[in-house]
Order: structure tokens, then sequence, then C-alpha cells
């Protein structure tokens, strides 16, 4: 039952050691291995538990040592977070909305009505801000097509946020990844990278939370 799950979170915590293996058995089709992992952790909801913070720096912090060229690894994970993002807005647009018909407990059509306003209000910042947060970046784009979000302010922050998002934790591997303390001890720094990108979650609650004692 935990097989699958324990071997993710190996995977994960020890990423730059997987990442060195892939290269030295794929050689240049690494870069297809990284477009694939970023394009699935961000195109389908049913896959947000795949690396993407981590896979990022470690791919950086490769780059350095010359196992991976950073500008073909910079446009190729950029390329795919992009796409990613594209194709989770149009699932959801297609099929989204049809999630909600049944009006189960869970799903129910005043949700997708808040999500509507949501998006309406503070969308384009929703997109950016989510490429930050694990998971919630990967549902991020399909509750933005279910809202119906207008695709053009949609595409204008996905490919910002995922060019920023790409650029700070790949180029953030590249010079700081290969420093000896980080090397010797990357699975405390892949920690710290998961924590940090579970503050903006955290906060939101926390404010909500507030939010509703004050009311």
């Amino acid at each position: 039952m935990f097989g699958p799950i324990t071997y993710i979170i190996e995977f994960i915590i020890h990423i730059d050691k997987y990442l060195e293996l892939i290269i030295q058995n794929f050689g240049n089709y690494t870069y297809l291995v990284l477009f694939f992992i970023i394009f699935m952790e961000t195109g389908f909801v049913i896959t947000p538990f795949l690396p993407g913070d981590s896979l990022l720096f470690a791919a950086g912090a490769l780059s350095s040592i010359s196992e991976l060229n950073i500008l073909i690894s910079f446009i190729v994970v950029s390329l795919a977070a992009v796409l990613g993002d594209t194709v989770n807005y149009w699932i959801g647009n297609f099929i989204g909305p049809k999630v909600f018909e049944s009006n189960s407990r869970l799903l129910k059509k005043e949700h997708l009505k808040k999500a509507q306003a949501f998006y309406e209000k503070h969308g384009g910042k929703a997109i950016l801000l989510a490429r930050f947060v694990p998971i919630v970046r990967t549902f991020a784009p399909f509750v933005a097509g279910v809202s119906k979000m207008n695709y053009e302010k949609f595409l204008l922050f996905n490919v910002t946020g995922g060019i920023l998002w790409v650029s700070i934790f790949i180029f953030g591997g590249y010079y700081f990844g290969n420093i000896a303390y980080v090397r010797q001890n990357f699975h405390i720094v892949v920690f710290l990278i998961i924590i940090l990108s579970l503050v903006p979650i955290l906060y939101e609650w926390v404010r909500s939370k507030y939010s509703k004692v004050e009311v």
C-alpha cells in the first residue's frame, strides 16, 4: 500500500541522485524526461505529487557542472510549464463544468460560482502565485478553465508565472546548488524548498480562519 508513496518520497528527497542516474543512462534524452515531468505535474490534476521545485533546482545544480546545458534546460522546462498549464486550463474548460453537474456534497454548483467570482477578481494573481505552491499549481489552471477565465488574461499570467517560477528555481540551483554544504545536504535543501513553498497555503489558511472569527 505504501510502496508507491514511499518511492515518490524517496525520489523527491534524493532527486539530485536520481537525476544524475537519469543523465548517465539517457544522456541528452534527459531533457525530454525533464519536459514530461514538469508538463505532467502542471498539466494534469491527477499528478500533483510529481516534483517541480526540487527537480528544477536539481537540474540547475547539475547544469552548473556541465552535465546539462543550463540554457537548453531553461527553455525546455519553461516550455513544459507553460504548455502544461495551458492543457490543464482547456481540460477544465471543456470537461470541468460537467464535474459540478451532479451537485454532490463536495462539488456543489455554488462552489463553481465562487471560483468564477474569485478568478474574475484575482485570476491573474492567483495563476501567477499558484506557480510557487506545490499541488495548488496543478489545480489552479484547471479551476481557471472550469471558471471560464478569459483565456488571453490566463495566457499572460501563465507565461509570466511559468518563466518566473522556472527562472528562480533553475538558476537558483545553477548558482547555489553546488556550494559544498548544499551539495552534501541536498535532502535538507529539498525539505526547505517544500516548507517554504507551503508558507503561502499556511498564511491563507490562518488569514481565512481569523477573518471568519472576526465576522
